[in-house]
């Protein structure tokens, strides 16, 4: 099997794919960024703050037109993951307003977007109904 590597560097791979959050300290705030201050009350200080798998789809869209090579359609999703909000495509679902919905349980999933000349493949994530 090759190496692999994630997509984005808030994508932990290994057995048990999940998210991992800049949380700050003084008031729980979480980003996907790298953060010098935090947004929301100034404070420096972070930890790692691992995101559950499982969420709801609190807003999508349906993007029908996009950069060339781009695949459209395709839905564009706002999750909320336990109380984090993480943008994300979904993923393993037809891209129509009969088979998403505002509220629809999802899951975390994960998938190769291609490899390097060397065979290292890199990994992104979505999110899919969950069953």
């Amino acid at each position: 099997m090759s190496d692999q590597i994630p997509f984005v560097n808030y994508l932990a791979l290994g057995d048990k794919p999940h998210l991992v959050a800049n949380e700050c300290t003084s008031c729980g705030a979480r980003f996907f960024d790298r953060r010098n201050a935090c947004a929301s009350c100034s404070g420096t200080e972070f930890k790692d703050a691992a995101i559950s798998t499982q969420g709801e789809v609190r807003t999508f869209t349906i993007v029908a037109f996009a950069a060339p090579g781009v695949d459209v359609p395709y839905i564009s999703a706002i999750v909320d993951c336990d109380g984090t909000s993480v943008r994300a495509n979904l993923v393993n679902v037809p891209a129509d307003p009969d088979h998403v919905k505002v509220g629809m349980p999802v899951k975390l999933t994960t998938f190769p977007i291609g490899k390097d000349e060397e065979g290292v493949e890199a990994i992104n994530f979505g999110f899919e109904p969950a069953a």
